[in-house]
């Protein structure tokens, strides 16, 4: 997910603030932007919700945020 690592870069986080934020775990977060691993529909609620973005905007099929 490009765009989750976008969004985290424009914030100046790291990986592990972003999982603290989101109370997730670090690496979960890594394999989100690596594309190893796709959140779950609560996960990119999460996400999206914290980086106040829609879904559509965090996945790509949108550029709107």
């Amino acid at each position: 997910m490009n765009r989750l690592r976008e969004l985290r870069l424009e914030h100046n986080e790291l990986q592990i603030d972003l999982a603290i934020g989101v109370n997730m775990d670090k690496q979960e977060i890594s394999r989100y932007e690596l594309g190893v691993t796709v959140p779950s529909l609560k996960r990119l609620i999460i996400l999206a919700d914290y980086y106040n973005v829609s879904i559509d905007y965090l996945v790509g099929r949108s550029d709107e945020r």
